[in-house]
């Protein structure tokens, strides 16, 4: 496959959907479970990325959609490693879409939340155990991310009925960055500042 990406130039748009996921916590999950969940989840869409990002931008720019979960930023919700590895994507994503911006290579990440799919069954859940207001059918999670797309959206919460919600997620964010990486701690900690 990331022969083929980089290869066939009729190839203007990949979507890393592939995906697997866990409900069980922590203690009660297979190590090597998760980390067939890792490979997949993370090294494949990585793997396929960088294949297929230098021929988008090679040949004059493209599309690259990564389907990531609302669990991304509340990972609380399902297993920990899963949330974490659709965390990564979210993050990937949004990195990628600085990094070539000016590449001609369009970024999305779709954060969809629970989707009628068997996604459920294979990851040891049930749909039955949520409300169906909770639970968005596959053909409207893909009307609303493609939507999503054509507005130009970097992050696609398709259930999310006020973008205005996620700017203000987003603003907050980006208000940390100034101060990740200071040469003082705060005096919340008690830490004495070196003179």
């Amino acid at each position: 496959i990331e022969t083929l990406l980089g290869a066939d130039p009729g190839i203007t748009m990949l979507v890393n959907n592939a995906g697997i996921g866990a409900v069980a916590p922590l203690l009660e999950s297979d190590v090597d479970k998760m980390q067939a969940m890792i490979e997949l989840n993370i090294t494949a869409l990585t793997r396929l990325t960088y294949a297929a990002a230098p021929a988008l931008v090679a040949r004059g720019g493209g599309t690259i959609i990564n389907i990531s979960s609302a669990v991304a930023i509340a990972p609380e919700l399902l297993n920990g490693v899963y949330g974490a590895t659709k965390a990564f994507v979210l993050a990937f994503s949004l990195s990628l879409h600085k990094e070539l911006a000016d590449k001609k290579l369009r970024i999305q990440a779709v954060l969809p939340g629970a989707i009628a799919t068997n996604f459920w069954d294979v990851s040891g859940g049930s749909l039955d155990d949520l409300p169906s207001k909770a639970i968005m059918q596959s053909d409207d999670l893909v009307d609303a991310a493609l939507a999503g797309l054509d507005q130009g959206e970097l992050v696609t919460i398709p259930s999310l009925p006020d973008i205005a919600d996620w700017h203000a997620y987003e603003a907050a964010r980006q208000k940390l960055i100034p101060n990740l990486s200071l040469n003082t701690s705060p005096a919340r900690y008690g830490v004495a500042v070196a003179a």
